[in-house]
């Protein structure tokens, strides 16, 4: 785990590192004097004062400097260490690097491998091959020249910042991967998980690769966290989008990070969320090269032949561990106590547990948002509805990036449906409401998700109220409605419709968002006949989500302007049929009524001609909505005459024709 070490470390740790150099820049000197036929009393550092006695690590404690446990982590050789001393002191010491140029005949003053065969006790032509520690590991570089010996050698940065004490994540790795700081409550579950993980992780370099699999990466990725600290390991995330294209970026990156996770006792979260197979594949080929703790977080398992393995299926928190997670840390948020919450929120607990199916780092997310404004209102008037909206506003970010939000505006008075249709309607908002008490208190789900979906399918003509309709629920239950864009779901590539589909319900899961798939037919229609390999795979793609459907805990809405073209399967597994009918001469009249703004001026319109249009809602509303430019361009209020142009227009467009029935005596 990177620290900041204590000041006492440090200082013990600069006078260890002086020490290690005054032994190389004696045996520097004593090489000078050799060459320069001096004896060894004649020999003294820059200052003219012997060199001083080694230390020992007992200064330190329970931590060893930063150059013992360098040597100890990479195996170096006593001649492989002052050979690293050699290039650490030409950084830090100008009376070094003037040693160097007069042990070399004043033609350099950099170290190289010659000098060291040389001057350094302990030589061994070993260390000079690319499989020494020193090169293997890339503690120091080679410039490029025309000998090896005479080429000149340098320390890593990294490494020499090591030596001095100075821990950070090296740069070459800012920016591929960024550092996992959470501690969050963990249900009790998750605990165990990572307790299970930080046993495999003691095993050192004989742990194996740690699959996460499941739907929830921030579980996945808190408990991840949770290991690391029980073992001391800060954890990193690399994104596996991140990983370099070619063979040799990928090595060097996994040669650095192996480095890495020595020097800053760190281990390795790869996400690999959203990868396609040759992503994935390319991922699997780098990770499991390194060595060290290394986990992989992905909704399915992915095939590693090349190291063991061990798969954790990470499941969200049962209801009664988030219902746990809420009460303890709304307690803390609020009170600043680990006891029970001591506010009237039990009853919106139950409530936000039923609508929102949220991991750890969400729910602390929300309880550290109600502190904050639990600090700056100081009163409780209004911490239900905060609640609620920051559950909303958590849930919501991954979905924004896969499906349009729509802003639900519409009430139910906005909606003019016959009384059989909204019966239905407030049906479906009751049970989303109450779907907690009979699921969960009364055990319907005990037996299993599949079947306990709420799917709904709104039939009708084009502007017959299906979206607006869709958007009252949504504003009745306070939910987010999202409209699902069917072109970017659909894919003529095998297993990239699954994909885009689990993507989309793995997303709304979170916040029990309502799925509208708008004009649906061309993922719902009926299935074909298996005539050859394409239709196979057009029938798996209904059955999956079928499937999907089925286990989803929020609300489904499919819309369709025909309803014989659904799969019969389908209507097997949709708990609500709602057909929208055209609305009749009644029904048009009290749209037309309802449609004009309160504050939009109107003069000497008649609603009984205006209800003569054959036309549904969604017709009335541009025809309403372009007669009202029309007016704001003329500088009047609007009158027949706009509206009659306007209905003329939205005629054109449906490709019909007004008849002397329909506009007789409107102006």
């Amino acid at each position: 785990m990177i620290t900041i070490p204590s000041s006492t470390w440090q200082t013990a740790n600069q006078q260890h590192l002086a020490t290690a150099l005054a032994g190389v820049r004696t045996a520097l000197q004593q090489y000078v004097g050799r060459v320069q036929g001096q004896t060894q009393n004649q020999s003294q550092d820059a200052g003219g004062q012997a060199a001083p006695p080694e230390v020992v690590n007992d200064d330190f404690g329970t931590d060893l400097a930063a150059l013992t446990s360098l040597c100890a982590a990479f195996h170096l050789t006593s001649f492989e260490r002052d050979l690293l001393l050699l290039c650490a002191g030409v950084e830090l010491s100008g009376s070094l690097a003037q040693l160097c140029h007069e042990a070399q005949g004043g033609k350099v003053s950099y170290p190289t491998f010659s000098l060291a065969l040389v001057a350094l006790p302990d030589a061994h032509w070993s260390a000079l091959t690319p499989a020494s520690s020193l090169r293997y590991w890339r503690l120091i570089e080679v410039a490029n020249g025309e000998s090896l010996t005479q080429s000149r050698l340098r320390i890593d940065e990294r490494v020499l910042h090591y030596l001095n004490g100075l821990a950070y994540l090296d740069d070459r790795l800012r920016g591929l991967m960024e550092p996992i700081q959470t501690t969050v409550m963990l249900p009790s579950s998750h605990q165990q998980l990572a307790m299970q993980i930080a046993n495999l992780g003691a095993k050192g370099e004989s742990c194996p690769i740690i699959q996460l699999t499941g739907e929830g990466d921030d579980d996945k990725e808190a408990i991840a966290a949770a290991a690391g600290n029980l073992l001391g390991l800060q954890l990193y995330r690399l994104a596996g989008s991140n990983m370099p294209g070619t063979v040799a970026e990928r090595e060097a990156l996994a040669r650095l990070w192996e480095r890495e996770a020595i020097l800053s006792r760190s281990a390795l979260l790869v996400d690999c969320e959203g990868l396609d197979r040759d992503r994935a594949r390319t991922v699997v080929e780098m990770i499991a090269t390194v060595n060290g703790l290394v986990l992989v977080s992905s909704p399915e398992p992915i095939a590693i032949r090349q190291r063991a393995t061990f798969r954790i299926d990470v499941p969200r928190p049962s209801t009664g561990e988030q219902r746990q997670l809420w009460q303890q840390g709304l307690g803390i948020a609020l009170s600043g106590s680990k006891g029970e919450l001591e506010v009237p929120l039990a009853g919106q607990i139950d409530r936000v547990v039923a609508h929102f199916n949220l991991g750890s780092p969400l729910i602390q997310g929300v309880c550290d948002r109600v502190q904050l404004w639990q600090g700056s209102n100081g009163n409780q008037a209004n911490l239900s509805e905060f609640l609620w909206e920051s559950c909303r506003s958590q849930a919501r970010t991954r979905l924004d990036d896969l499906a349009q939000r729509i802003e639900p505006m519409a009430g139910w008075d906005d909606l003019i449906l016959p009384v059989a249709q909204q019966s239905l309607l407030r049906e479906v908002a009751a049970q989303i409401k109450q779907r907690s008490m009979v699921y969960d208190t009364w055990e319907f789900a005990r037996r299993g998700a599949n079947g306990l979906g709420i799917a709904a399918l709104f039939a009708g003509a084009s502007g017959t109220g299906k979206t607006l309709a869709a958007e009252v629920l949504a504003r009745e239950l306070q939910l987010d409605l999202y409209r699902i864009d069917l072109s970017q779901v659909v894919s003529k590539y095998i297993g990239e419709t699954e994909k885009n589909l689990r993507r989309v319900f793995t997303a709304a899961e979170a916040g029990g968002a309502i799925l509208l798939f708008d004009e649906a037919d061309a993922l719902f229609g009926k299935r074909s006949e298996v005539k050859d390999s394409h239709d196979r795979y057009a029938n798996i793609e209904v059955s999956y989500l079928l499937q999907r459907m089925e286990a989803y805990r929020g609300l489904a809405i499919l819309t369709t302007n025909l309803r014989g073209s659904i799969d019969s399967a389908f209507l097997r597994r949709i708990r609500f049929v709602i057909q929208f009918p055209f609305p009749d001469l009644a029904q048009r009249l009290e749209i037309w009524r309802r449609m004009f703004p309160p504050k939009l001026p109107t003069a000497g319109l008649d609603w009984d001609k205006l209800a003569r249009l054959n036309i549904t809602g969604g017709n009335i509303r541009n025809i309403v909505l372009n007669a009202a430019f029309l007016a704001a361009d003329g500088g009047e209020p609007v009158q027949m005459k706009h509206l009659l142009r306007s209905a003329q227009g939205e005629y054109t467009k449906l490709e019909k024709t007004l008849t002397d029935v329909e506009v007789g005596g409107w102006i």
